[in-house]
């Protein structure tokens, strides 16, 4: 115990220590915190619903490095804590081992595919709703340049990119592109001044639209493109509300749906691969009183027709994950 007090902190472990006697639900968040009105909030989001329609509790931890992972993990399933749900791909290593040594406690990772007979791997189709918000800021752009900043520069946000600019290239085929990456390493997702710095130069480069798909950093994006009066996006939780009226659309990625899902199910949790997409309302956009004046009936009704394409397969979208080649976009 001493160890774990040191490496997790007096209070986390007390937190997970208590009411072991109960199977209740746990999340973990990934670094960048709970309420980075982005990811992990949407993972909470997701737990919080769960606990008001019930009147259930969940436990809950939020990491300060990546060494913390795998005692978390093996923390919870100690204490009695069933399932045990992970906002993020980071998870995916260390619950590949520790999986095996908890079979009778439930496993949902978020972002990754972990093959193991006790765990829900939860995926989502992100190209797709990024195609959609796409559409949008080639049909919102004055200048026919758009901007996409992400987080770590990993497949998955490279992905996001993708889509996107697929989304554009569909509406406006001479339409420029511009993508960045904010870093290489984890603290790329809470780098809101270097996220600041990228729109700006983006802006120098003709943007006046940005999507940000980059975690806490992109808290910084959305800010600096409202003081600099470009349209924004946000990304994962909508973020319309934080600039009303200058976030042309956040995309939404129901992080929230599968968190709630896996605690719904409890320890009965169904197991193997799961992949949420516009089809089944994974991924889609925001609409909402902060942008309902950025968006007219022509571009909802242009993007509400690719989505239902894509729903029934008559659109398909390349996805960067499956074949590392990015149609309009190079990095």
């Amino acid at each position: 115990m001493r160890v774990m007090t040191k490496l997790l902190g007096a209070a986390a472990v007390a937190a997970m220590g208590a009411g072991a006697a109960m199977a209740e639900p746990a999340l973990i968040f990934d670094l960048g915190g709970k309420f980075d009105k982005s990811f992990n909030e949407a993972a909470f989001n997701g737990a919080k619903r769960w606990a008001d329609e019930t009147g259930g509790t969940f436990r809950e931890i939020e990491l300060q490095s990546d060494a913390q992972r795998e005692q978390a993990l093996r923390r919870f399933a100690e204490a009695g804590a069933n399932p045990i749900v992970m906002a993020g791909f980071s998870f995916g290593d260390s619950l590949g081992q520790v999986a095996a040594d908890y079979p009778d406690t439930k496993f949902a990772i978020i972002d990754m595919v972990v093959d193991a007979p006790n765990v829900r791997s939860v995926v989502f189709n992100e190209h797709e709703g990024s195609y959609l918000v796409g559409m949008l800021a080639a049909m919102a752009s004055e200048s026919d340049t758009v901007g996409f900043i992400g987080g770590m520069d990993i497949p998955l946000i490279r992905k996001f990119a993708c889509g996107y600019a697929q989304g554009v290239l569909a509406v406006t085929p001479e339409a420029t592109v511009i993508a960045n990456m904010t870093g290489t390493t984890p603290a790329a997702w809470n780098d809101p001044v270097k996220g600041s710095e990228l729109t700006k130069a983006q802006i120098s480069q003709g943007a006046d639209v940005v999507y940000a798909a980059a975690g806490g950093t992109g808290v910084g994006v959305l800010q600096t493109a409202a003081d600099e009066g470009i349209l924004s996006i946000g990304v994962d939780s909508n973020q319309n509300y934080l600039h009303p009226g200058q976030v042309l659309t956040s995309m939404l990625k129901r992080v929230d749906n599968a968190v709630y899902d896996a605690f719904t199910d409890g320890a009965e949790l169904e197991t193997g691969f799961n992949v949420m997409g516009v089809g089944n309302g994974g991924v889609g956009y925001a609409l909402d009183e902060y942008n309902a004046e950025l968006i007219t009936d022509e571009m909802k009704a242009a993007v509400d027709a690719a989505a239902e394409q894509m729903a029934s397969g008559d659109l398909a979208v390349h996805d960067y994950m499956s074949d590392e080649t990015c149609p309009g976009l190079s990095f």
